[in-house]
């Protein structure tokens, strides 16, 4: 049935603006704000000049100063200011027994601590930063759960029920709507949002699908979910209309659009909500010559408007999309082709950059390592 209701609230002008305007045609290669990569450092990490990368943390073995042994296939992933210091959390994508971790920064970056903030669930891949300041861990099973969890591990998880039950990706927090974007890891996959009865309470709302034509471009609805519960019928099959993606991966929300990948046709999307339209912000298939972005998976974003999209395969690089339409790799990680990086989040500070190679060196999800970057990033 259609939006019963549930109209968009007017911007807040107080949520910003880009710091300047999105190109609305697909990305093309160009040099990027940060030059060529150089050679790779002790790491194995190739990065333009000025930039240094550390080893924060590796699968199966003890964050350093800590006691806490990190967990395998290190995935989705945030940062979440604490006092002067931060905290990173991380996604585990395995099953069972997925949940994720937390690893605790002071304000100059030494670790204090890492703990576990979500047990006794499963494949937790991406997820999403709500403003009340709690991590969405999101299930990517067939009928999975979100569940909301405290990056600082003293609130249990709540498992949020109302938010739907579908092979959950990523998820992506609307201050000006009062809603949470969602994606779905299926091929013929939808893109959703969650409309709380009460903003920063998701125990109860409506689940909407994204409804819109078959072009590449053009004006979409939101239409809800009639069974959220996806049983008998799967929620992506419940809505006449619901507009298919292929494979939806990160999402990422800022200055009244939201950005999402699909991995299936190597793209990332944007939806423009005040005008109500959505339209390619990449697509390898129309770069001209080669593309420097493929396997699209995880994205996030700088207080400058440029995106970060990581790569799952591909030449293992975090390519940076520019608000004028230049896309170019920022940075490669060597000699782990059998991984893919992960959970890319800036610190509160937008000065470091966190991510993950999910299986490492060694292909498994035993492997896994968690990098910092720092450098000059621009504001």
């Amino acid at each position: 049935m259609p939006d019963p209701g549930l109209d968009d609230p007017a911007p807040d002008p107080a949520a910003g603006s880009p710091a300047r305007p999105a190109a609305e045609d697909p990305a093309q290669p160009g040099p990027g704000p940060y030059g060529a990569l150089g050679a790779a450092d002790a790491n194995g990490i190739a990065l333009p000049a000025g930039f240094t990368s550390r080893v924060i943390a590796r699968s199966g073995q003890r964050v350093t100063g800590t006691s806490y042994s990190w967990h395998s296939a290190p995935d989705g992933g945030a940062c979440f200011a604490d006092g002067d210091g931060w905290i990173y959390v991380s996604n585990a994508e395995i099953d069972p027994s997925g949940g994720a971790s937390a690893v605790r920064f002071d304000p100059s970056g030494a670790i204090t601590g890492a703990y576990r903030i979500l047990s006794n669930t499963r494949q937790n891949c991406a997820g999403g930063q709500t403003p009340w300041n709690t991590w969405l861990s999101c299930e990517e099973v067939s009928r999975g759960w979100v569940y909301e969890t405290d990056p600082w591990g003293v609130a249990p998880a709540v498992r949020r029920d109302a938010m739907g039950r579908f092979k959950h990706e990523a998820a992506a927090a609307d201050p000006v709507r009062r809603v949470i974007y969602l994606t779905e890891d299926e091929s013929n996959g939808c893109f959703y949002r969650f409309v709380p009865t009460v903003w920063g309470d998701l125990s109860s709302g409506v689940l909407q699908v994204l409804t819109a034509g078959g072009a590449t471009s053009g004006s979409f609805t939101w239409t809800t979910v009639p069974d959220p519960d996806g049983s008998p019928t799967v929620t992506r099959s419940q809505v006449p209309g619901a507009k298919k993606f292929s494979g939806g991966e990160g999402c990422y929300y800022a200055d009244d659009r939201v950005w999402f990948t699909t991995k299936g046709d190597n793209r990332v999307w944007r939806l423009n909500l005040n005008a109500g339209t959505y339209a390619l912000a990449y697509d390898d298939s129309l770069v001209s010559g080669d593309a420097p972005l493929t396997g699209v998976d995880n994205v996030t974003g700088s207080a400058s408007g440029d995106l970060f999209v990581a790569e799952d395969g591909g030449d293992m690089e975090i390519c940076v999309i520019t608000p004028e339409g230049e896309v170019a790799p920022f940075l490669r990680i060597g000699g782990q082709s059998a991984s893919e990086i992960t959970g890319p989040a800036f610190s509160p500070d937008g000065t470091r950059l966190y991510f993950s190679s999910q299986r490492g060196t060694s292909g498994s999800s035993s492997g896994g390592i968690t990098y910092e970057v720092t450098g000059p990033f621009r504001v």
